[in-house]
């Protein structure tokens, strides 16, 4: 870990590197439209059937947790640095919030309904209230609202089991046919269509709020307790508390899919969400320890390497999650190719992994010549109040990535460098 001044925690970077990938491959298939989504509907071939099966017991739901854990520790790391140079946190983290949420209104309006920024800039400010919890305090918070979510869940899916008939393929074609020729249309029409999708988004981040609170408050009871720290590099550790929540994790990914993606219809879908607040932090676990598991594998040649790399993108994980939708955008909407219910899963999967691997490589590059990324500048920007002083060069990575120190900084470089990231995402 680098501890010039303000210490930053290379490991996060590099987890908000590997989550990246775990967003894209959900928006995706929830931007290309009712052909890819949970494999399909009826008449989907049986590879995107089989597919969409796995994304939805094995990534979806799973990445924005660790987004929100995430947050929750880089908020206590923001906190810390500005009481270490004497700075006021509490005008700078309501600007920050400020700031995130119009970028998050823009996002939703011209490029994703289902963005989530907006939520997290006001989940920001609850985080703020309850930053005076004690560990155990901020724990037993999180578990209360991830069963009381559940609980309503599915209580809600069970009533809609009893008492509601399935969905016939006629009525699916059509409502799949309007959705699509909304977004095949021009500029106009997919503005439209956004705006009338708001309100649907908007309940469903309501929903879901207490899930995303609960993963914020995890992350601000792990930082206070210096977990990643005093475990990101202990092997031992990190090994058993993969293995320990992983048939957790997949069992629940499991029951998910098999209740929004097949065998049983879609009146079993908010059963398995049910499944899924419960169960989903557990498989992140279980992915965060085992990736910081292998990339502290001494004996390859490459982990160095690939964790700068992940790290250069975790860094400016903010200008990748909306580049990533800018592209999705163009490809799916009448703002460009307007593919929206033509291309099946497997093919859209097929476009991430491309997308992925440019931003990769864009991000190392712009971190060999900039700390932060454009949408990270903004939003640094608005949070001093005034434009940023230039930044040294140079990628931050685990303690053992380490290669040279940093460049000097003045004390409010320091306060914002440790951990100011902003990382929302589903």
């Amino acid at each position: 870990m680098n501890r010039a001044g303000a210490p930053r925690v290379g490991e996060l970077d590099v987890l908000r590197g590997f989550a990246l990938f775990g967003i894209l491959v959900v928006n995706a298939l929830l931007v290309a439209g009712p052909a890819t989504v949970y494999g399909g509907g009826p008449g989907t071939p049986a590879p995107d059937r089989v597919t969409g099966w796995l994304v939805t017991a094995l990534v979806t739901a799973k990445f924005y947790v660790l987004f929100s854990f995430l947050f929750g520790y880089s908020f206590v790391l923001q906190a810390r640095a500005a009481r270490r140079t004497g700075a006021a946190f509490a005008p700078r983290h309501l600007r920050r919030t400020a700031g995130l949420f119009a970028l998050g209104a823009l996002h939703a309006v011209l490029l994703y309904p289902g963005d989530v920024l907006t939520t997290y800039a006001v989940l920001a400010l609850v985080l703020y209230g309850l930053s005076g919890l004690t560990v155990r305090a901020a724990l037993r918070l999180a578990a209360t609202l991830l069963l009381l979510l559940s609980a309503l869940l599915l209580g809600y899916g069970l009533l809609t089991v009893a008492l509601t008939e399935p969905v016939t393929a006629t009525v699916y074609a059509l409502r799949a046919a309007e959705r699509a020729a909304a977004y095949r249309g021009d500029a106009a029409s997919v503005l439209g269509t956004h705006l009338r999708d708001l309100p649907a988004a908007l309940g469903t981040d309501l929903l879901y709020a207490p899930a995303m609170l609960a993963a914020f408050l995890g992350g601000l009871a792990a930082a206070k307790s210096r977990l990643a720290e005093r475990r990101a590099r202990d092997r031992a550790w990190l090994r058993r508390t993969a293995l320990r929540w992983l048939p957790l994790g997949l069992g629940g990914g499991v029951l998910a899919a098999c209740c929004a993606s097949g065998p049983l219809d879609g009146r079993w879908f908010f059963v398995g969400q049910a499944a899924t607040v419960l169960t989903a932090p557990a498989l992140t676990t279980s992915y965060a320890c085992g990736l910081l598991l292998l990339l502290t594998r001494r004996s390859t040649a490459r982990v160095p390497a690939a964790a700068g790399v992940l790290a250069a993108a975790g860094r400016m994980a903010l200008s990748h999650y909306l580049t990533q939708s800018l592209v999705l955008a163009w490809a799916f909407s009448g703002y460009g190719l307007g593919l929206y219910g033509r291309v099946g899963t497997v093919a859209v999967l097929g476009g991430c992994v491309p997308l992925y691997t440019v931003q990769l490589a864009l991000g190392a590059w712009l971190a060999a010549r900039t700390r932060y990324g454009p949408a990270e500048h903004l939003l640094r920007a608005v949070t001093r109040g005034r434009r940023p002083r230039a930044l040294s060069r140079g990628v931050t990575t685990p303690a053992s990535t380490a290669a040279r120190p940093a460049a000097p900084e003045d004390p409010e470089q320091r306060a914002d460098r440790a951990g100011d990231d902003v990382r929302p995402a589903r």
